[in-house]
């Protein structure tokens, strides 16, 4: 990735179309389920949003396989897609920027803090 792309967000954009696409072959029950999926990472992205380009790609060839399985949504996701999504992230998954900015605010503190003594 060169700089242009990193600044303007476009190998993002291009890769987001690919899942799209991929996507809008499966069956409608699959679609709808990517669609919430989607959604729910989104909120633990970072800045940029790149932390989540591999997660977001796994569980779109999770729902790829299941597809061509031909198991349902329900059995490989369950009734809580939302939990699903957060067991995706998980610990040492994508950390939203909120808790970035906590993190980054505690340090400052206590810097600032330490400094005083």
């Amino acid at each position: 990735m060169n700089f242009f792309e990193k600044i303007t967000g476009s190998d993002m954009t291009e890769e987001m179309k690919g899942f799209e696409a991929r996507v809008n072959v499966l069956p409608a029950e699959f679609q709808t389920a990517w669609k919430e999926i989607s959604s729910n990472l989104w909120m633990h992205a970072d800045f940029t949003g790149r932390n989540l380009m591999p997660i977001l790609d796994g569980a779109l060839e999770l729902l790829e396989v299941a597809s061509a399985d031909g198991q349902s949504v329900e059995e490989v996701l369950g009734d809580d897609i939302k939990g699903f999504c957060a067991a995706l992230v998980g610990d040492e998954g994508a950390k939203n920027y909120r808790d970035k900015w906590r993190d980054q605010l505690n340090k400052n503190i206590a810097r600032k803090l330490g400094g005083l003594s």
